[in-house]
């Protein structure tokens, strides 16, 4: 079996995120959570459509 093929654990911040014991955070540190990912979240699709719009041109300008 090539490595590749190999099943790839997730690691890194998120997951360490999705693993935390929320059992002991307070309704109000909760509520923050969800603000500030919900930040994260708005700030990560910018940059998608970005990227999107940044390849988007490219594919225009070398396939006109």
């Amino acid at each position: 079996m090539d490595f590749d093929d190999a099943p790839r654990k997730k690691t890194g911040p998120l997951t360490d995120l999705e693993r935390e014991d929320l059992s002991t955070v307070s309704a109000d540190e909760l509520q923050e959570r969800i603000e500030r990912l919900q930040d994260e979240i708005s700030r990560t699709q910018i940059e998608i459509k970005a990227k999107q719009s940044s390849r988007a041109a490219a594919n225009a300008f070398f396939n006109s």
